[in-house]
């Protein structure tokens, strides 16, 4: 861990409040003492609900590092990652995450998440916005192409 990393998505995070552009998060990834890729969240300016700080760095650094997982990178957020962005974290398998602020600080200044990690724990037809799994045996064919491609990149 070097706070050098974690100060850079701090100031990311102050930045793009001041510059308008989205809400108070800021992210850095991290590979061999080395900024690879930095992401702020730029929801409201982009008109994007997935243009989370973490997102946007992951996508960067996959790209410049030209791989799908981030091994052995370290995450570097301004705060402690929501919902989406953990289950983008997991994808991508960085090393380590730092945060610096709690999902109850995210909270205490608007960004509460506690609800969506509610809403998993409910069977999907009973979540806020109801869910209804539809032609399941047609889907599954999907499945059945991938287990017999023999050239799959398995991640």
């Amino acid at each position: 861990m070097d706070l050098r990393f974690m100060e850079r998505a701090i100031a990311l995070a102050i930045e793009n409040v001041n510059n308008g552009r989205g809400g108070p998060f800021g992210a850095v990834i991290v590979r061999n003492g080395e900024i690879v890729a930095e992401g702020t969240n730029q929801v409201t300016s982009t008109n994007d609900p997935t243009a989370h700080a973490e997102v946007a760095a992951i996508r960067e650094a996959c790209r410049k590092l030209n791989d799908f997982q981030l091994s052995g990178c370290d995450l570097y957020s301004s705060a402690e990652p929501c919902p989406m962005c953990l289950g983008a974290i997991y994808w991508a398998r960085p090393a380590r995450v730092f945060y610096g602020g709690s999902a109850a600080d995210s909270a205490a200044a608007g960004f509460d998440d506690a609800m969506i990690f509610r809403e998993f724990a409910k069977p999907p037809r009973m979540r806020r916005i109801p869910m209804e799994q539809v032609m399941r045996d047609e889907a599954l064919a999907a499945f059945r192409v991938w287990k017999e491609k023999e050239d799959r990149i398995a991640y």
